[in-house]
């Protein structure tokens, strides 16, 4: 069978794939696994605000509790709030249940181990092995010895003043803020506020159905609109958990992760501030953060599409800023996983300090036409070696001939093929990547 876990944990469809008796077996074996080193293990658990997140909950915690371990309940908690609970508080483990940027029937369940950070695929795999088996290593317990669950009523406290500490005062500036009906509706507008920010809501108001629903990052049509109807001097969009960020400037204009990449990167740069003077990015960002980066003499380090690998990168070259073309900016000096309001206060203190419109900052890269299509797909490790496929993809880059590139990937949480094209003709991109779709499409059937 194909491996359990993805590159962001366990995903699918909620009460379908990811069933209760699964999260149950995952929180078993999670707290079983991390948990070695602990006589009585304590494990941090949050979510997002969809609805299948009380079920899911409901089951990882009678698993974590079976096998002896407390469990420490934040409740709605945006995914990198729940990272630095777990390598704050004395625990063994964390545990999110979210599905992220995905629609409202998905959700998933990743742990983060006792430092904050995501697991390594060998962990994982343990854990993977002990679900998948009918074995169980652990000694039942019984008595005062089963876990108990003790609900921690200052996270959201925690977590804000975190991120007020990483920032001075903001006054002055004018913002709306989409929540995506998700992690950041209740943390989010009480932390800019509280540094000065002027806030103008929208999406914030959960009702387990509607996060991501035609808003946050993967929808920031709304955001534009407002930014614009008020005036703002620009617009943050988070996704269902807020671990993501995408920015509208005040024209309107939407801004993707490679545009805060470089103007954080920059602005640490001209302080000296930039670790490594490098950036580490993925290979789906775009060819003008590329040269813009280069331009400013700064270093560029790639790695495969997923933060766990931006993280890694980071790790290994001793960098501190990187992050995703889809708004996952990790800042490794002060969290151990992408942070959408940690990147959002980073970003506004760059346009404080500098005093002169978002579009202005972002000018300092142009960005290269790019087009990306999606294929929902079956079979999508089998597609990525059909020789058909390759075929397709290199006959669309002799077309290109050196002045772009096309990129098929399998997405990591979605049953989806991403076909990515870049270069001079916006058009001929379009055709070029249809054609590479259409050929998956077709040797998928």
């Amino acid at each position: 069978m194909s491996r359990l876990f993805g590159t962001d944990g366990v995903r699918g469809v909620a009460n379908s794939q990811l069933t209760p008796s699964l999260a149950f077996r995952l929180g078993q074996a999670g707290a079983y696994v991390l948990s070695k080193e602990h006589p009585h293990p304590r494990i941090v658990i949050g979510k997002d605000t969809r609805i299948s997140g009380d079920m899911l909950e409901a089951s990882l915690i009678a698993g974590i509790c079976s096998v002896g371990a407390d469990v420490l309940r934040v409740g709605v908690l945006p995914t990198p709030g729940i990272a630095l609970l777990t390598r704050t508080l004395d625990v063994s483990a964390g545990v999110v249940i979210s599905a992220s940027h995905n629609p409202v029937q998905d959700n998933g369940i990743k742990f983060f181990d006792s430092t904050g950070y995501k697991l390594p695929d060998a962990i994982e795999d343990e854990i993977e092995s002990i679900v998948l088996s009918e074995d169980k290593p652990w000694l039942i317990p019984v008595g005062g010895e089963v876990g108990r669950v003790i609900h921690v009523d200052d996270a959201g406290r925690r977590y804000k003043d975190f991120l007020k500490n990483t920032v001075g005062r903001l006054d002055g500036i004018k913002v709306v803020l989409d929540c995506a009906n998700g992690a950041a509706s209740f943390v989010g507008p009480e932390v800019l506020q509280e540094v000065g920010v002027e806030v103008i809501c929208i999406c914030h108001t959960p009702d387990g159905v509607n996060i991501n629903a035609s808003c946050g990052s993967t929808h920031p049509e709304q955001l534009q609109q407002a930014v614009l109807e008020h005036g703002a001097d620009l617009g943050l969009a988070m996704d269902g958990d807020a671990d993501r960020l995408i920015v509208v400037d005040e024209r309107g204009t939407i801004l993707d992760g490679d545009f805060i990449m470089l103007i954080c990167a920059l602005a640490q740069k001209a302080k000296g501030k930039l670790a490594q003077n490098a950036v580490v990015v993925t290979v789906m960002s775009n060819l003008g953060l590329h040269l813009a980066l280069k331009g400013a003499g700064i270093k560029i380090y790639e790695t495969q599409v997923g933060d766990r690998y931006v993280m890694e990168e980071l790790i290994r070259t001793g960098a501190q800023l990187g992050g995703e073309q889809s708004g996952h900016i990790i800042f490794l000096n002060s969290n151990t996983t992408g942070d959408g309001l940690l990147t959002a206060l980073q970003l506004l203190a760059v346009v404080k300090e500098r005093q002169v419109p978002l579009s202005q900052l972002a000018s300092q890269m142009q960005r290269l036409p790019q087009v990306l299509l999606n294929a929902k797909v079956h079979h999508k490790d089998r597609l990525m070696k059909d020789e058909r496929v390759l075929a397709k993809v290199k006959v669309a880059e002799e077309y290109l001939n050196g002045t772009g590139r096309v990129l098929v990937r399998p997405s990591g949480t979605e049953s989806l093929i991403r076909v990515m094209a870049e270069g001079p003709d916006q058009q001929k991109l379009r055709e070029l990547a249809q054609g590479v779709i259409d050929m998956i499409i077709q040797c998928d059937e």
